[in-house]
């Protein structure tokens, strides 16, 4: 079979798949993993080699791993370090020891096998987790943050684990000088890639992004991926974790939101394809030789990770109802499993037997999860509220996103600085974005208008958007994305001139200003009071104009079209305005007098 045809039934069984279990609320994964069963060599047989699927599919983890290092911001550990760093360890630790011992005495592993198959049955699936949880709308609930806490905490633990599996290949091969060579390669691999990460990468993708050529930029996004996932490769050590730290020495950087924005596509059909060839890698046989085994150990890891979940919460302050619903929201393996036992075997850690039953076993865990949680929401969440207030940390998601961080966009940066709101700044002109850094400004390069960037920057957690960009086109694009997918963003539009507004307004954007009219406003009203005008005739003189214009904004809308009809509307409005100020006609002469001889007087 041609590779064009494979790619054909790949993408037709992820078309099939993928809608069904999203219309269930099953998530995305298990429809993946349900494509790959039922088109590999155990079920209709579509795909029979599936060696070099799996190749291309590990890139899909690999890419997956930069993205969760571009997320772990330090800022961002800091400030939910707490909840991170206590109810995380503590959920990785005592579940790692509790399936590590059952597995060393009930299931004669050996030590090196059964410390994997603790942590990697203690891990559960960002992505699954996350999706459910946002789905039901339980994200910002108390147990929604405890949940999201203890996952950041195992995508933190995932680099020590990798760095680590290695060493406990040669332990377990009983061999000891490798070991710590290899240590000390990788020592040395981590300050070669901390020092190149500041000294190399971010030059270079500041080089790069100074030509404005978007394709050149993804290019050196997935080559910062690649080449610094070969150069760890190298000592011994994992792809996954040399993209991992990719990310993490990126996360700070101004060009977060545009990589994780380039490669999330990548990453999304490549993570698809890598839980396919999952599902088609599935030993079916071993289902039916061991059912009453995979549905005992499945049932058994999960019931424990829901009684260490459930003591946690309650240890950890939590009320009964966010306690329970903590306990039913984490309950399953998750994808980085597949990774490490898959690993583990190639390292002659654990036999491949024991590495295919375990896959198994964490599939079937992730196909239980969501019913789980179905049941937790039918049975409980009507009967109690989880109504303890809660601190949210706001510098996660700021509610605030500047689009355009220029003249207009700085100050008003500057003015939600003042007051410590904080906000996500957003320019796609990366000598602005570098000169604007180096004064402590927190601006990201990207291009506003693209709606992977927005994805990327939370928009959807986001209250206020502030449009704030130069050009025209890509401002109306912008404010398109934010109206088609995110309406719920209040906007907040700087307009170039009339035409601009106007369109602006044809999108529903209530809050337009254009750019140089409070500033005009308030020279005429300085100028007013230099030629005799007192301070309060002026300010109502200069806010019974504004009123007047805005106005004849709203009358020239209606009629921006109709050429004629607008011309019409520019006459009547001046002839209004004199005639609106014909009464004051008199008071203006009569100022200037009094004024000088106050003047003369003093």
């Amino acid at each position: 079979m041609s590779l064009l045809a494979q790619i054909a039934i790949f993408l037709a069984a992820a078309v099939i798949a993928i809608p069904i279990f999203r219309y269930f609320k099953l998530g995305s994964v298990l429809g993946y993993l349900a494509a790959g069963i039922i088109i590999g060599p155990a079920c209709l047989g579509l795909i029979s080699k599936i060696d070099t699927t799996q190749h291309i599919a590990e890139f899909g983890i690999v890419l997956l791993m930069f993205v969760i290092g571009l997320e772990l911001q330090p800022s961002r550990l800091w400030v939910m370090r707490k909840p991170i760093f206590g109810l995380g360890l503590a959920q990785v630790l005592v579940t790692t020891l509790g399936i590590a011992t059952a597995a060393y005495f009930g299931f004669d592993q050996t030590k090196e096998s059964a410390l994997v198959i603790g942590f990697g049955l203690s891990m559960s699936s960002t992505a699954l987790v996350l999706q459910l949880l946002a789905e039901r709308g339980q994200l910002n609930s108390q147990y929604g943050r405890s949940a999201f806490s203890i996952l950041l905490f195992q995508d933190v633990a995932v680099l020590p684990a990798l760095a680590l599996l290695p060493l406990l290949g040669v332990a377990a091969a009983k061999t000891v000088g490798p070991g710590g060579w290899l240590a000390i390669k990788f020592l040395a691999v981590l300050g070669t890639a901390v020092i190149g990460g500041r000294y190399v990468l971010r030059p270079m993708l500041r080089i790069v992004a100074a030509t404005r050529v978007a394709e050149a930029f993804t290019a050196a996004g997935l080559l910062v991926v690649i080449g610094t996932a070969l150069l760890v490769s190298q000592v011994g050590l994992s792809l996954s974790l040399g993209a991992f730290l990719a990310g993490v020495l990126l996360a700070d950087s101004e060009f977060r939101h545009e990589l994780e924005a380039d490669i999330e596509p990548f990453k999304g059909l490549l993570l698809g394809l890598f839980f396919i060839s999952v599902g088609m890698s599935a030993n079916l046989e071993l289902v039916r030789e061991k059912p009453l085994t995979i549905l005992g150990l499945t049932m058994g890891f999960m019931l424990l990770k829901v009684a260490v979940l459930r003591a946690l919460g309650r240890l950890a302050g939590l009320p009964r109802a966010a306690g329970r619903g903590l306990a039913f929201s984490l309950p399953s393996g998750g994808e980085f499993a597949f990774v490490l036992f898959g690993l583990s075997a190639t390292l002659g850690i654990m036999d491949t037997e024991i590495a295919e039953l375990l896959v198994l076993v964490v599939t079937g865990s992730m196909i239980l999860s969501p019913l789980l949680m179905l049941l937790h929401d039918t049975v409980f969440k009507k009967k109690e509220t989880d109504s303890r207030p809660f601190d949210t940390p706001e510098e996660l998601y700021p509610k605030v996103i500047i689009a355009g961080f220029g003249r207009f966009g700085q100050i008003v940066g500057r003015i939600l600085r003042a007051k410590k709101i904080p906000f996500t700044a957003l320019d796609a002109n990366q000598t602005q974005v570098d000169f604007l850094r180096r004064f402590g400004n927190q601006v990201f390069y990207g291009d506003a208008s693209r709606l992977e960037l927005l994805r990327s920057a939370h928009a959807d957690n986001a209250a206020i958007f502030v449009l704030a960009i130069d050009d025209v086109e890509a401002s109306v694009r912008t404010a398109e994305l934010i109206r088609k997918h995110f309406p719920h963003l209040k906007i907040f539009a700087r307009a170039r001139n009339r035409q601009h507004a106007f369109r602006l307004m044809a999108l529903d954007v209530r809050y337009t200003i254009r750019e140089t009219l409070i500033s005009s406003l308030e020279m005429s009203e300085k100028i007013l009071e230099t030629l005799g005008l007192s301070k309060s005739n002026a300010i109502d003189t200069v806010r019974r104009f504004r009123a007047h214009d805005e106005e004849t904004m709203a009358k020239q809308f209606a009629v921006k079209d109709d050429e004629t009809k607008f011309m019409q509307t520019v006459g009547e409005s001046a002839e209004q305005l004199l005639h609106l100020f014909e009464t004051d006609a008199a008071q203006p002469a009569e100022e200037p007098t009094g004024r000088r001889k106050a003047a003369n007087a003093q």
